[in-house]
């Protein structure tokens, strides 16, 4: 875990049904016990609803404002239209007159609806994040986790810094930009952390989306293959007890099969891409019991080098 737990910025993302959420928890927690002071934080939902992120703390939501969750982690969501203000109170450098600016209605339609200006606004409460400190001026937090929407949503907002240098190459946004790609895009301070399952679709999407983090100069700190079946079995003694079963039918089929599908998607991971690789066993606990179990055994784990 170390090479994770020195990052100050992790986004925690994959397909959905992975498990992503219960991964982020698990991670703020087990960041927590080693000392550090964690933000665990979700991007806004426009459709609103329960959040899973909140309720693997005994929550329904989070709030925009970070709140305590458990020892050592507080939690809250990234939203534009606070990145948007913390922009403009920037620009203006009274925040009255950027609260009255966020009120009009014609500004807010254009930060709304305008290409990539959501981005903008969820890059830019993050990095009011990064630079918050506390009044003896450290830094309020040691690490940012993040548990990223869909994959879709991840690369845009990864790609949102260059993407937008491209276009403008001075003034506030893009001192902004450029701030925030000395944070994301330095692997010694931020990484993009692939959570999946042992299966082929998920696997071959985890791959995907490694190439697409890559492409937008986005660091892969390692994959996360989680809900793994525990195998029982030495190599030698899976190959015996297979020249026995074959061509008979048997109660836990099911689960041998699923120990060799398991089998093959580690070693297609390890194989094809180049970066650490972390099993996490599944555990059949769930509500906030999920992540505390899931944290104990990532502490007993470590990276893998493929």
């Amino acid at each position: 875990m170390e090479k994770f737990l020195s990052k100050r910025i992790v986004l925690v993302t994959g397909k959905g049904g992975v498990g992503r959420s219960s991964v982020t928890a698990a991670l703020a927690l087990a960041s927590a016990q080693r000392g550090n002071r964690v933000l665990v934080s979700e991007i806004e939902e426009p459709c609103g609803g329960f959040s899973p992120l909140a309720r693997l703390f005994g929550r329904e939501h989070l709030p925009v404002k970070p709140i305590k969750l458990a020892p050592g982690i507080e939690g809250g969501q990234l939203t534009a239209a606070k990145g948007q203000e913390a922009f403009l109170t920037s620009v203006l450098k009274v925040r009255t007159m950027a609260r009255l600016a966020m009120r009009t209605k014609p500004l807010l339609a254009f930060l709304r609806f305008a290409p990539s200006f959501h981005e903008m606004g969820i890059f830019f409460h993050l990095l009011t994040h990064i630079k918050s400190q506390t009044r003896d001026k450290r830094n309020r937090y040691d690490q940012i986790l993040i548990d990223m929407p869909a994959t879709g949503h991840t690369l845009a907002l990864t790609a949102l810094p260059q993407q937008l240098l491209e276009l403008i190459q001075s003034g506030p946004i893009a001192a902004g930009m450029r701030e925030g790609q000395e944070w994301l895009n330095n692997p010694k301070t931020g990484a993009a952390y692939v959570v999946t399952i042992p299966e082929t679709l998920p696997v071959t999407e985890c791959m995907e989306l490694i190439d697409g983090l890559q492409q937008t100069n986005m660091p892969v700190g390692g994959v996360i293959l989680n809900m793994v079946p525990e195998n029982p079995f030495s190599t030698s003694e899976r190959e015996e007890l297979q020249g026995l079963l074959n061509g008979h039918s048997f109660f836990g089929q099911r689960y041998l099969d699923r120990i060799a599908t398991t089998s093959r998607a580690a070693e297609k991971l390890r194989s094809e891409v180049h970066v650490g690789l972390l099993s996490v066993p599944y555990c059949k606990a769930s509500g906030t019991e999920l992540p505390k179990m899931m944290a104990s055994r990532l502490l007993g784990e470590s990276l893998r080098e493929s």
